[in-house]
Order: C-alpha cells, then sequence, then structure tokens
C-alpha cells in the first residue's frame, strides 16, 4: 500500500482547538505556518513573559507551563474549531460559541475559558501572539503521526481515541503500525517536501481527555507503556526542503 498524507492539521492558538487543511506550503527549518502562533498566558506564565517583550507581546519562546493547556483542564481539550472569514470560531460542548479576532478580542476569549478552567490551577490572563510559533518543542518542528499506528493503539485499548487529542500536524495513512519509530535520522519525501525525521513525541496526560466530552476516558500514559513499553505517540521533523503539500500527496522514505 502506498502512503498518503491523510490530513493537515493547524492549532491556531495553543491548546484550544484546531482545523483541518487541504494544502499548505512548508518553507526550510520553519513550522507549520500559523500552527500556535497564539496562546492563553496564565498568573504564572506571566512572570516568564514580562522578563522580555515588545510593546506587551512576549519576544521569545516561552515553556508550555506558561499557558493554558488541557492537562490541567481535560475541558479544555474539548475545544474545536479554528478560522472562518477572517476570524476565530471556537466551540465547547458545555460553552456557547465564541467568534473572536484575536488581535483585538482576547479579552472575551479569557473570560469563555474561565468556566473551563480549575480554581486551584494558575489563572488565564491574555492572549498573546508569538514572536515564534508557540510549539511545546523550541525547535522548528513539525509532528508526523500514524493513522495505522493509532488504529493499532485503539484496538489494543478497545476504545476509540480519534485524531484530536494528539494535535498533531500531519497524519500518513499506510504505513505499517509504528513503523514511524524506525525513521529518526531519515529524510521522508511528501510530494516534493523533504523532512528530516528527528524525535519521537513524546505525550502528556492531556491525551487523556476525550475531545468530544471533555472527561478524562482513559489513562493514556499508562495505556503507552503497558502495551508498547514507552508513552511516545508520532515522530518530530525538520522541514529540509521546502515547497506546497496536499491531501493525498505521496509519502516516501
Amino acid at each position: 500500500m502506498t502512503a498518503r498524507l491523510a490530513h493537515i492539521r493547524r492549532h491556531p492558538i495553543k491548546s484550544i482547538g484546531g482545523e483541518g487543511l487541504d494544502r499548505i506550503t512548508l518553507t526550510a527549518a520553519r513550522r507549520l505556518p500559523g500552527d500556535r502562533e497564539w496562546a492563553v498566558l496564565t498568573e504564572a506564565g506571566e512572570r516568564n513573559a514580562q522578563a522580555s517583550q515588545t510593546a506587551g507581546q512576549p519576544d521569545r519562546w516561552l515553556p508550555k507551563s506558561c499557558f493554558v493547556r488541557g492537562v490541567q483542564s481535560p475541558q479544555v481539550q474539548a475545544i474545536s474549531g479554528g478560522w472562518s472569514d477572517g476570524r476565530l470560531v471556537l466551540r465547547q460542548p458545555t460553552q456557547g460559541d465564541l467568534v473572536i479576532d484575536p488581535d483585538n478580542d482576547g479579552d472575551r476569549l479569557v473570560e469563555w475559558l474561565r468556566p473551563l478552567w480549575p480554581a486551584n490551577a494558575s489563572a488565564p490572563t491574555r492572549l498573546v501572539r508569538g514572536a515564534a510559533i508557540w510549539t511545546d518543542q523550541k525547535w522548528p518542528w513539525i509532528s508526523i503521526l500514524s493513522l495505522a499506528s493509532l488504529a493499532d493503539l485503539e484496538a489494543r485499548t478497545g476504545q476509540a481515541l480519534g485524531l484530536h487529542r494528539w494535535r498533531g500536524n500531519l497524519w500518513i495513512d499506510g504505513w505499517q503500525p509504528w513503523a514511524e519509530r524506525a525513521l529518526i535520522g531519515q529524510v521522508i519525501s511528501i510530494g516534493s517536501v523533504e523532512l528530516r525525521v528527528t524525535q519521537h513525541v513524546g505525550r502528556c496526560a492531556a491525551t487523556s481527555a476525550n475531545t468530544d466530552t471533555g472527561e478524562n476516558d482513559i489513562d493514556m500514559l499508562d495505556s503507552l507503556e503497558r502495551l508498547y513499553g514507552h508513552t511516545d505517540f508520532g515522530v518530530f521533523a525538520e522541514v529540509v526542503t521546502g515547497g506546497d503539500i496536499s491531501l493525498g500527496d505521496e509519502v516516501t522514505a
């Protein structure tokens, strides 16, 4: 079976929503455009942000601990949505829809998040745009995941897990289950674009949340460790040769 690019996923706000794309242009040594371009700081994160900022916006990469994250609230994992007609449209099962211009409506997003946020966690404060992109890794990497590995994990756990809890960028159909783990250090091609596979994606407890309900439905880290002897799912890769990629493009290694 020929491997193909099955899904392109982008998350305009870190940990909050996500959208599918038909095509995108990748640039060498850059992240996926528009992915994690925005993030919501917390009170704890403000200390790091204010130590280095220009015009009120952080001007350097900040660690994930500075931001609203699904690991602190499963309800945040159930937020979906992305760009529509120049605005971000966000949905959550227990909330009304929110439509915002992120340049001007950050306060509305923070208020919308408050009912989803645990009282004992550092409270959300403001929406910020990244000097870089707010991925968990400081390096300009893109995540690549396998539909066959997901199917194998679903079969072994006995439950549907879906794409969205993993917050991956590129999903490949046609690899053998877990074949991506053997690609570290290799260059793969998606159409005319070349990417060097750099590292396994280590997972956190946020992946235990069902993204339809906002409730934890599995201990994902325990399941991965018990079934496979590790807590990874997917790989990171750096773009070596840029260009356009589209759904259905052939993937070769």
